[in-house]
């Protein structure tokens, strides 16, 4: 399965309302995960099976929660048995129709 995920603390101390210390925290757990993702500016991607993808957001939310005691988590799932290598496979398959290499 791949999941997207956008996680951030409700509130913030920061003058700017800047949540990126927190969000810092949910992605270092995410890469410590050693689970197959992918972050951009606005969305983390993670590609494994369901119990291992979701024990991930749930530490994603304790490390969130140290900076807020109110979460916004934001997910969207592609949930497909027998698949691996989705999250670049994906992108080849809709690059190759188009005539792009990347």
């Amino acid at each position: 399965m791949l999941l997207a995920f956008s996680i951030a603390p409700q509130s913030s101390d920061s003058a700017d309302g800047s949540v990126t210390e927190a969000v810092a925290a949910a992605i270092k757990v995410v890469r410590e995960s050693g689970l197959p993702h992918e972050t951009t500016s606005m969305f983390t991607t993670l590609e494994g099976e369901w119990d291992e993808i979701m024990a991930v957001i749930k530490q994603c939310v304790a490390a969130v929660e140290k900076f807020s005691p109110r979460v916004g988590l934001v997910m969207k799932a592609d949930i497909r048995a027998g698949y691996s290598g989705e999250m670049s496979a994906k992108v080849e398959r809709v690059n190759a129709l188009i005539g792009e290499d990347a």
